[in-house]
Parts: structure tokens; sequence; C-alpha cells
């Protein structure tokens, strides 16, 4: 992945800061640098924010079927309409690119779909969580535990809000030194401090956690204090692009990482031993396992992606079609479709049958696709773009309906709950940085309950 100097914890991209005074700033996907955290933004203050925080910047779903923007952007109070604002930012701007291949024949590849689809009602928005970013290019910085609980990086801390509550907690601070409590002979553990998170998920009461400069956190919810936590390498440009939990084949937990030195590593989830180290030609931005625990998604620096045997690493295919380099991947639950994003701007479904060429090309309206999730079930997928747009897909129809999600401000993240039944979106900027919360839609909820 792009290689990216960044000594302090930063918003990556404050376009929206001076969003009153200067709306129409030129806004690239690319990066940027912000203004750095003081020494006094380590401490570990939040719940007194949260208690000095107003409500009135939050907004309700009644609010907003009053006419009140969900992320309380005043635009009556503005020279232009919310309109003409998303137009002049269509038309401004500009993909991240990292290689130059022609796009002229991707338009046509791309499938049609009726975005006009209610799957996903907006339901709350707080600005109590305010998402940060690290590197530009990653941004799986949220993930959902219930459809009441979800986590999400905010400067050193992972915070997490209850939606039912309406409260947030710190679960998390990397600032100051973070001491590892399981150690066994010859472990890699050892302790860290100023830890800038690039990517996290949350599996099965467990967190796991990449840093900027090559590190691996792991957490288990429910117990106090870090299990695990080390530098698992020491090259130069050694981020942690992205780490992903799973089961091997015969039952046991494993945390996967991805990194810069074009390496993927396969570490134990009870003793956290290093078990494999797999490496390939061009730096790995991005992998995720199959259900079964079989097959290994690897995407990187490179417009072609591999699938991997996640016992051995040994690459049983490549994927063809994409014409940049991909920073996102999702397998369906059923194990037979794998989505792949890229900084082409496009979402490509592949089905494990026949993975000579995609069977759906999805466009977003914007930029790169930077995230995506499937539900738990399998009927949904959402896709996440830098900023302004999140699709959700409905998997049913063969993708050709979904929901576009139009917001304001740059994307950290995006996270079904496990029962599908909500969408988090994590929001980063200055102003009107926030965390979204979407419900299912039940059309024939009353018939549920006869039933």
């Amino acid at each position: 992945m792009e290689h990216f100097q960044n000594h302090e914890l930063e918003y990556i991209a404050d376009d929206y800061s001076d969003f009153e005074d200067n709306p129409f700033d030129e806004f690239n996907d690319s990066p940027r640098r912000g203004t750095a955290l003081d020494d006094a933004d380590l401490d570990s203050d939040f719940e007194d924010e949260f208690e000095l925080s107003k409500s009135k910047n939050d907004t309700s779903a009644v609010e907003a079927r009053n006419g009140k923007d969900i992320q309380g952007i005043p635009w009556e109070r503005m020279n232009f309409t919310r309109d003409k604002y998303r137009e002049t930012r269509l038309k401004q701007y500009k993909n991240y690119e990292n290689l130059s291949l022609s796009r002229e024949d991707l338009q046509k590849e791309c499938k049609e779909v009726e975005r006009g689809h209610k799957l996903y009602d907006f339901q709350f928005n707080t600005r109590l969580v305010k998402s940060t970013i690290v590197h530009f290019q990653l941004r799986n910085l949220l993930s959902a535990t219930s459809k009441h609980d979800v986590y999400v990086m905010q400067n050193y801390s992972v915070m997490h809000w209850s939606s039912l509550l309406r409260r947030g907690k710190e679960a998390l601070n990397v600032a100051k030194p973070t001491v590892p409590s399981l150690k066994y002979p010859g472990s890699m553990a050892h302790t860290l401090s100023r830890v800038q998170i690039s990517t996290m998920t949350i599996k099965d009461n467990l967190l796991a956690a990449g840093g900027f400069r090559g590190e691996l956190i792991c957490k288990y919810l429910n117990q106090p204090g870090v299990a695990f936590c080390t530098k698992i390498t020491t090259d130069e440009n050694a981020i942690t692009n992205a780490v992903d939990i799973c089961h091997s084949p015969n039952g046991f937990m494993r945390v996967v990482t991805a990194n810069n030195d074009a390496q993927v590593r396969v570490f134990d989830a009870s003793s956290f031993a290093c078990l494999s180290r797999f490496s390939f030609p061009w730096s790995v931005n991005n992998t995720s396992v199959s259900p079964d625990g079989r097959l290994l998604a690897v995407l990187g620096d490179s417009p072609e992606c591999l699938i991997a045997d996640a016992q051995s690493g040994k690459v049983v295919t490549t994927l063809k079609g994409h014409l940049d380099y991909s920073f996102a991947s999702a397998w369906h639950p059923d194990g037979r479709i794998l989505a792949t994003g890229n900084q082409d701007t496009t979402c490509r479904i592949w089905d494990t049958r026949n993975l000579s060429e995609s069977v759906s090309v999805l466009k977003g309206r914007m930029g790169a696709i930077r995230t995506i999730r499937f539900t738990s079930d399998g009927r949904f997928m959402a896709m996440a773009e830098p900023a302004d747009f999140v699709h959700i897909f409905d998997t049913q129809s063969d993708y050709a309906k979904g929901q576009e999600i139009d917001l304001f401000g740059e994307i950290a993240g995006v996270s079904f709950s496990p029962d599908t039944e909500a969408l988090f979106i994590g929001v980063a900027d200055r102003t009107y940085g926030s965390l979204l919360e979407f419900n299912r839609k039940h059309y024939n909820h009353y018939l549920e309950c006869i039933f």
C-alpha cells in the first residue's frame, strides 16, 4: 500500500472542518494531514466529555422525519442547498489511484442497480462518538457486537457505544503503556505504547487490532487488560493493514494479519503463538478467511487478487479483472461468494465454483471501495466508499436492488450487527464526526409476530 509518514495520530481528512465558511474546498481521496493530537488528548477523559456534551447535536429518527438533517448539518443557515453541495462534491471529487490503467471499458461491465429501495431505516446519529482514521486507505475501524453495542476507534482509544443507553465508554486506551497479561515460554508478547490503531475487528468477544508500526493487540472484551500485544514485524514500512478473526477447519479460533511487509500471519487465539507465516509478491492490504476456514483471500498492491489455501498459504487461483490496488474483501456466509473492493471504484463478486471471471461488478458513486460487509444471514451486502456513500445490496436480487446512503464525511468503517438488525457507520470529521445507526426494515413484521 501507499507508504504514508504519520508520526502522530491525526485526522487524515478534514474537508468539512470549515464546512460553513469554505464549503467547496477541493476534495481528494489522497494523503492529507490534519492537526496532531496534543498530549492532553491522551488522557482518558471521555466520560467527562460525554457528560458535558449536549444532546442537541444528536439526531433521532423522529427529528429526521420532521426535516432535520440526519447529521445535524444546518443547511437552512447556509447560502446553498444540500442538493447543490452534493452536485458540487460529485464534480470536484478526485479518486486516489496507484495505477493509471485505462478505465474506459469499466462502466460497460458494471451492473445496473435499482438504488431506491429502503433496506435499512435511519435510527439515530450521535456526535458523542467521533471516528478517527490513521491511514487514508484503511477504513476497517468499527465493529458491532450486537444491535445495541458497537466499538469505534477514537483517537488513541477504542470506544464502546451503547445505542440503548445512548452512552459511550472507553474500552481500551493504547496511548499509555499496554502490557500483555498472557505470556507463554517463547511468546512474542511485549509491552507497547502510543499505538496508532490502523485496523480493528471483533468476533466472539475477542477484539483484534493492528497498528501503524506493525503492532497486533488482542483483548477479550469480558476480561480486564490486554491478553496479547506485540510488534509482529520490524519492517520500516510495517503497518498492519488488516486483521481477521476466524475458525480453522477443526474449529480453533485464529487471528490473521495482513501487513505491508508482504506477509500474512496466522496466530492461535488461545496462546497467541504465531502458527504460520505466508509471503506474497506485494504488500498485503487485506485478507479474509472463508467461513469454513479453508480459503484465504489475499489482496494488495496488485490489480490481481489471490485465493490461497488457508493452511499452507499456497496460491490456489488468481482473480483477474480489477484495475488498481485492492483494500477490501468479504465472504458471503455460505462460503461460495467472495466480494473484493478496489481503488478502480468497483466491487467484484466472485463465485468460487468458477473463478475465471467475476459474476457481477458493482460500482460506487465517487471513489474506491474501502469496506465490504455481509449480514450474517447473507441477505444484504454493504460497501463503503472513502467518503459520502454507503451502498447496501439485496443479494437475493442478484445485487440488482439496493439502497444508497448519502452522507457527508470520511467513512471510518461500517458494520452490521450479528443479528442483522442494525447497521452502524462511523464518520470521521472535525465538525460533523459521528456514529450513524440504521435499523433493518421489516415490511412483514406483523406476520413474524403471528408465526
